[in-house]
């Protein structure tokens, strides 16, 4: 079974520690997870769902893709995000010339202290713990590919050897959906590897007023760092050990089976409208993100609140629609709440 992201630390020889252990610690860390989501949104106006969901995906260890028109603070949340939790930031800007060596790095030929020319690996920016991929889809199919290895299995193969990248390991890519010239769709291999797909919306006028009065003044907020790297790396160990009922792990398979256009008990709508339903690492993103949900909620148990919370960002970018659906302008976020509504959640 495929796994969705590669942060994750169960299997790890040194994690051994028991689930009422780690649940020991949630106190501790919910505590500092919401100041760290209160300083954040402070930084990033209005944006407090996007914050939620990028902070979930965090805590499950997972990458996010991130769509909104230019202007909309989607760097700002990624700087802000690496400053919260103390993470090295590595920043690429994909252009329609950008190679795959721009990011993974190469070898070049460096003098040694004799003198002698020697090849030596040059790290791209990908070798940092929070990557932030700007405007992913303007690079070629062929650049867009260096990241699959990196975000599935946390490593990068340069010249035949496989080099770790830092732990934690997160990609932040944003894609702007109006400008389409010069662009390149992202594979569906790739998009199903972002853990999320979050919109950034445009504010309401009362927020917007905010945003212009707090940026174009004098002051500037300081984020504090009461996190670290390894507290994230803790948090993902803590957001596995959230017990999950039967039932609610039940109820999401059931719906990603719904999702399926050939199986008989899908809808009509489904049938129609639906050409690829949602693969099972989107059964495995929505339970994580339920988990992940429940702990940035202060709650050391799942409830049906936290799958509703995270449905959309977790599985809106792993169906596609026919082109009948697309040509009848089918809502796939609404498809999705009601599916999950048959189920009861």
């Amino acid at each position: 079974m495929t796994q969705p992201a590669p942060n994750h630390t169960d299997t790890d020889s040194d994690t051994d520690t028991s689930t009422d252990t780690l649940l020991v610690h949630v106190d501790g860390l919910q505590a500092n997870l919401r100041r760290a989501r209160d300083a954040i949104t402070h930084v990033v106006v209005g944006q407090d769902a996007v914050v939620d969901q990028v902070l979930v995906a965090l805590l499950a260890g997972g990458h996010v893709l991130l769509e909104g028109a230019p202007g909309m603070g989607k760097t700002l949340l990624v700087r802000t995000m690496a400053e919260a939790f103390a993470l090295q930031l590595g920043r690429v800007q994909f252009t329609p010339d950008l190679m795959p060596a721009d990011i993974t790095g190469t070898l070049v030929l460096t003098p040694d202290e004799r003198g002698v020319n020697a090849l030596k690996f040059m790290p791209g920016p990908i070798f940092a713990q929070l990557l932030l991929a700007d405007e992913v889809n303007r690079a070629t199919p062929k650049t867009q590919s260096a990241l699959l290895e990196a975000m599935q299995e946390g490593t990068v193969t340069v010249a035949g050897q496989v080099r770790t990248l830092p732990r934690p390991f997160f990609v932040l890519a944003t894609q702007n959906p109006i400008e389409q010239e010069g662009t390149y769709l992202l594979p569906e291999a790739q998009l199903d590897r972002f853990f999320f797909k979050v919109d950034v919306p445009f504010p309401d006028a009362a927020t917007l007023e905010r945003i212009v009065g707090q940026t174009t003044g004098l002051d500037t907020t300081q984020i504090p760092h009461n996190l670290t790297p390894q507290d994230l790396l803790d948090a993902q160990r803590i957001v596995r050990a959230i017990p999950v009922s039967p039932d609610t792990v039940q109820a999401i398979t059931r719906l990603i089976v719904s999702t399926q256009p050939s199986r008989p008990e899908s809808s009509q709508d489904v049938r129609r409208f639906v050409r690829f339903g949602v693969s099972p690492r989107g059964a495995q993103t929505l339970v994580l993100a339920a988990k992940a949900q429940a702990l940035l909620a202060g709650r050391a148990h799942v409830a049906p609140q936290d799958v509703r919370q995270v449905l959309l960002p977790a599985l809106r970018h792993r169906f596609q629609l026919n082109f009948e659906g697309l040509a009848e302008g089918i809502d796939r976020d609404a498809l999705l709440l009601n599916l999950l509504s048959a189920q009861g959640l």
